[in-house]
């Protein structure tokens, strides 16, 4: 077979991935957009069913607390009864003659409408459930606060590694173009007696190994992408394309070491703090629960009696009262009581909960600060690196195209250059990821509202 057609395949598979369009910016269409980091988190903001769900909680805890203070708005029922005598009751009267005789009693048809009203004047529950309702909605608006900070923390994660898979496929495609450029001379000078077909052979090697890697990170793309449009809540058939400056992101790498830990801004820690004010509430009330309860009433009853089916509604007999209901609860059982002590307990789990939790926090804290710290010098290590590489590189391979060295200190010089340039763009973005952790650790995430 001759040798010039033996790789034909390779040239060609070559030629479509660096020719093609930009598989690395795959997702391109005519109508796609540009989206940048603040606009991928904005986007989520807006439109994450997870952080819609949790607004909705709030509005959740809004109605819930109008209904549990519904109470203190008079409750006006109306009521009816129908009464019919099928044998009338009997009674003993004395008549005028001084026997004791019986006599049927009541009327035999009777319907009364009636409205009756009543309003609570005191009572522990409402004071409680008054005092709770701020601390629900704090709640509920922890919640999605909390929601929101792992959102932008996913989006800002999901796009840095899309975005180190990116530079990783552009930096590949410039080494697949180098090499294929390598295997073209390195066939002629064979040909021409130059070098050794093994010459020949290595660089064939070197172009599939790159060929390969590339095809790996292309199709890495695909997957990248629907993990970040999972978290911005995007839609799976619409496209976009990130945009973003190496540059600028390069600046934004920075944080202040010596920024101090401080435990409440984690939102963890605020979400406990008002777990503890709630159980304090709840105990507060089972001490109060011995408090009577008051509550004022009004009854208003239309009343029709007759004998007489035909002639129940000729008359009315209307009468109305108001009065005072008091209930005070004088024993029940210990109930009380033991509601109290189970309320103290639930308070001294939550006093174990901060300690545990502060403890967590801070071992965050100090793997997020060592992995940044660790990654910022291995940063400025690593951007050396590349440019010694860069430089060993044309070096060698003037020194291979003059003659002086052979060609597997060319592929070496190479490999150490790709796995220099790679190894930048992985640290880079690892820095990115890990300033994004450090922060969440800190409690630095800006909530931005919706």
């Amino acid at each position: 077979m001759n040798t010039s057609l033996r790789y034909a395949p390779l040239f060609l598979l070559a030629s479509s991935l660096l020719l093609a369009p930009c598989a690395s910016r795959a997702q391109q269409t005519d109508t796609s957009q540009l989206l940048t980091l603040q606009d991928c988190i904005g986007y989520a903001i807006q439109h994450q069913p997870s952080l819609k769900q949790s607004q909705i909680g709030i509005e959740i805890a809004r109605s819930t607390n109008k209904i549990a203070l519904a109470g203190w708005l008079p409750q006006v029922n109306g009521t009816g009864s129908v009464t019919h005598y099928i044998q009338q009751p009997t009674t003993f009267v004395t008549n005028s003659s001084g026997q004791v005789v019986p006599e049927k009693t009541a009327i035999i048809n009777t319907v009364i409408p009636a409205v009756t009203a009543t309003q609570n004047i005191f009572t522990p529950s409402l004071m409680y459930a008054a005092k709770a309702a701020p601390l629900y909605i704090k709640q509920a608006q922890q919640a999605t606060d909390s929601t929101q900070i792992d959102l932008v923390t996913n989006v800002s994660l999901a796009f840095y590694n899309l975005l180190q898979t990116l530079e990783e496929i552009d930096v590949l495609k410039s080494d697949t173009a180098l090499l294929a450029k390598t295997v073209s001379d390195t066939y002629h000078q064979w040909k021409s007696g130059i070098v050794d077909e093994t010459d020949y052979d290595e660089a064939v090697i070197s172009l599939n190994n790159s060929l390969t890697q590339l095809n790996q990170e292309q199709q890495n793309i695909v997957p990248q992408y629907a993990m970040l449009k999972q978290f911005m809540g995007f839609p799976p058939q619409q496209q976009f394309n990130v945009n973003y400056d190496t540059t600028t992101m390069l600046n934004d790498v920075a944080f202040d070491t010596t920024e101090q830990l401080q435990f409440e801004k984690r939102i963890e820690m605020q979400q406990l703090q008002t777990a503890k004010a709630l159980a304090k509430q709840q105990t507060d009330y089972y001490r109060l629960a011995w408090l009577p309860t008051v509550s004022a009433f009004f009854d208003y009853d239309y009343e029709f009696m007759n004998n007489s089916t035909a002639d129940l509604f000729k008359q009315a007999y209307p009468y109305s009262l108001i009065g005072l209901n008091v209930n005070i609860p004088l024993f029940t059982g210990f109930a009380r009581t033991q509601n109290i002590h189970r309320s103290k307990l639930q308070q001294a789990l939550l006093d174990y909960s901060e300690i545990n939790l502060k403890s967590q926090i801070y071992s965050d804290y100090t793997t997020a600060m060592a992995s940044y710290k660790s990654n910022w010098y291995s940063l400025g290590k690593l951007k050396d690196n590349q440019a010694l590489a860069k430089r060993t590189y044309d070096i060698v391979y003037l020194q291979y195209n003059q003659g002086v060295v052979p060609y597997l200190n060319v592929i070496t010089a190479q490999s150490n250059l790709i796995s220099a340039q790679i190894g930048y763009i992985n640290s880079l973005f690892t820095l990115l990821a890990s300033k994004v952790s450090l922060e969440k650790a800190m409690g630095d995430i800006t909530i931005k509202q919706p």
